[in-house]
This record gives structure tokens, sequence and C-alpha cells, in this order.
């Protein structure tokens, strides 16, 4: 399988550290970010790369040559003119046409179970997969809006009016099949996004691969010393799903948002005091942080999932604003008990993932590779530590729960303290 790398842009946000020098070539820990991109595909087994080059693109050439000194085989296209983020795919065509590729920028840090990423893209049969994430600045992103099975619907820019949305951003990562290649023609100027990315989703062939691994892209001094510090400290590497996880599991309603009975409209919505500082610090410090939540209005027909789907766009921003994220909200749509005017009957069920059983847990545990035992449940009332404990986590409350293992005044004294008393 090919791997193409987009390595001839110029770099503009950040020319005062690479004036003469691509930015691929910025070094990171005095190595340079496009060397330690090829490092994690060759241990992963991804060795057959296609460097796309242009300005400056000389000196890549020079310190890499054909990569076996890497043990990897390194081939060139060299731009003449630039061709945009997606434009070298049709001197592509003939090369790429025999088997899915995966396509990178060329100024990322990431340390990503490639193997995960190329089964979800496999598995759902569609041209192209992006690996998304959440970030902290979700309000100058370009956001993704999916389906449950990761389809992706919308691609929204940032914009005054956009309103709610969910924090979904593309990292830069992309598998893609053979088939995206009738869509090029003739070699001219293609923005990937604008021009590949949006088709492909309007036509309901692309989708979102949500991952929490590591990826940061080398475009401003700030972030290149930001990615520098993370690469010292361990962090790039043990976000790696390779890897089993320490994840943060929270309730939503008392925990997350301030509690207000069923909670049916997003305007209902708003974050404790103190839970955005909570999940900031959770994630400066690379953990995986669910909120998984019972949901029963949605059995009983008081609000439809369009509805919830607004209310987490409001959770997601609200946070956003703050410089905070969730990995993930997973929630409970059933409730046993009948008698409710408007009830949904097929969500009228005894089910597994009703707190306080842990089927949410163990789902997101599943997909995320998380290791439950060095995890931890953060709720409000005992059906969240309960579920905690099913699972197999720590289990802290906010209140006197007599159960969990810590107790707390809020979402943000948990954290503090579990952090605290980290080895």
């Amino acid at each position: 399988m090919k791997t193409v790398i987009m390595a001839g842009g110029k770099g503009t946000r950040i020319a005062s550290l690479c004036a003469t020098l691509p930015k691929p070539m910025l070094p990171l820990a005095g190595v340079p970010v496009l060397e330690r991109e090829i490092a994690v595909l060759r241990r992963q087994g991804f060795t057959d790369i296609i460097l796309v080059i242009g300005h400056l693109g000389d000196a890549i050439r020079a310190h890499f040559g054909d990569g076996s000194a890497l043990g990897v085989h390194i081939s060139y296209v060299e731009e003449q003119t630039p061709l945009g983020t997606a434009g070298a795919l049709a001197l592509l065509r003939e090369t790429l046409s025999g088997d899915d590729f995966l396509l990178l920028c060329g100024d990322l840090l990431f340390d990503v179970d490639l193997g995960r990423f190329l089964a979800y893209h496999r598995a759902r049969g569609g041209v192209a997969t992006v690996l998304a994430h959440p970030n902290g600045h979700p309000h100058d992103s370009t956001v993704i809006r999916t389906e449950e099975d990761g389809r992706v619907t919308a691609l929204l820019p940032p914009a005054e009016d956009r309103g709610d949305v969910p924090n979904r951003v593309n990292a830069g990562l992309h598998l893609f099949s053979p088939r995206v290649l009738e869509r090029f023609g003739e070699v001219k100027k293609t923005d990937l996004d604008r021009d590949v990315l949006r088709p492909l989703a309007a036509e309901g062939v692309l989708y979102a691969y949500d991952s929490p691994e590591y990826v940061k892209d080398m475009g401003t001094p700030a972030r290149l010393a930001e990615a520098e510090a993370d690469l010292r400290s361990g962090r790039v590497a043990r976000q790696s799903l390779a890897l089993p996880q320490r994840a943060f599991f929270l309730d939503r309603d008392g925990t997350v948002n301030r509690y207000v009975g069923f909670l049916r409209r997003p305007e209902e919505l708003e974050l404790c005091p103190g839970a955005a500082e909570a999940i900031r610090m959770l994630n400066q410090r690379g953990y995986p942080v669910i909120i998984v939540t019972n949901q029963p209005v949605l059995a009983r027909g008081e609000v439809t999932e369009e509805g919830l789907r607004r209310i987490h766009d409001r959770l997601e921003t609200l946070l956003g604003r703050e410089g905070a994220f969730v990995n993930g909200i997973l929630y409970c749509p059933h409730h046993p008990d009948r008698g409710f005017a408007g009830e949904i009957p097929h969500l009228k069920i005894e089910c597994d993932c009703r707190k306080p059983k842990p089927g949410l847990l163990l789902r997101a545990a599943e997909r995320l590779h998380i290791d439950l035992a060095a995890s931890w449940m953060i709720g409000d009332n005992d059906r969240d530590t309960a579920a905690g404990r099913a699972a197999g986590c720590h289990t802290a409350a906010i209140g006197a729960e007599p159960d969990a293992e810590l107790h707390g005044n809020d979402l943000l004294d948990c954290v503090r303290q579990i952090l605290e008393n980290e080895v």
C-alpha cells in the first residue's frame, strides 16, 4: 500500500522559522518532522512512500534520497507550479490505481494506529475516510458532521451564523480508494477540501474515523513549540491506540452541565461551573474523555434523535469556547417502563447500556483500546458509580455517594484530586 505525503507547501504562517528550509524539514527535538512521520509509517509497515515536493524540494530530496537509510522506499513527484493540496494526485493516477492509498500532510507530528484506521476505512467501503478529532478551537475550524455510521453529511466552514456544531475536524490523514482518481483529469491546482472531500460528502461516499490519538500540524511557531514539548514528555507515543489508554468517563447532567430535570431543548443546557476547566485539564494530559449518559427522553418520545443531536452540539460548542473537548458522547436511548404518551415502543426495553449497567463504557473501551482498570468514571449519583464498578473502573462521585472511591464538590474538584495523586 502506497503513502503520498504532500511536502511542497511554502509554510506562510511559519515563514519566520522556515525561510530557507521547507516546512516539513523543521526540526522537532533535532529531527525533521517529515522524518518523524516516515518513522511512524515504517514501524507499521507503510514503506512505499511518494513525496510530493515543490518549494525548496531539493533539500528534502538531498536529506532522504531513496529512503533506504530509513528502511523505506521513497519516490518523488515535483510540482513545477503549485498544485494546491490535491492537484498532484492527477500526476499519480496510474501509480495509485491498484489499491487504497494513504494521503498525509507533510507537516504533521502524529502517532496513529494506522491498522485500525485502515480496517475502519475498508469496512465502510467508501471512496475516502478522513481521520477526525476534536480540538480546542472549533470556532475557527471546518467541522465535520456525520451519521451514526460515520458517513459524512456536511463539512461546515467557520461562519458567524454557523450556530452550534459538533467538535470534529479533519486531522490531515486520509485513506482513499483508487476510485477517487476517476475525479482527476487535467493537471491543475486542486483544493483537497473544496474540490475533493466536499463533493464526496455530497455523494455519501466520505466517512470520518474518530480518534483521540495525537496529531498536530506545524502551522505556527506556537504549535511547533507545543509539539516539541509533547514529544519530549512522551505524550505523542502514549496516545497511540496501539497502546491501552487511560480514559475518563463522565456523566452528563449534573456533572458536565447543570441538572434541570429532563433536558429537552438546547437552550436549557448550561455548563456546570469549572466543568470546562476540568475537561481541559484532562485534554492537556492526553486522556480520552467520554460522556456516557442515560437519555430516556428518547424512549419516552419527548426528544427526537435530531433534538438530542442539537443538545449535544450545544454542549460541544460551549466546551469549545473554553478550549475544552470530549472524544465522544455515548447515550442510552432506552427506558424499560411503559405507559408514557408518545413513547417509542422499540426503545422501551431492558438493555445492557442503561446505567448502572456498563454497556456504554464497554463499547467505548473496545473502540478506543481503553484500559478500564486504569480509568475513571465520574458522576453525581449511584447509577454512575455502579456502572463504573461494573466496568472495572475507579469511581469518583460529586457529593456523598458512599461507594465511590473518591468524592468531590464538583467535576473540577474530582479531577484535581485524581491528577494530584497520579504516580
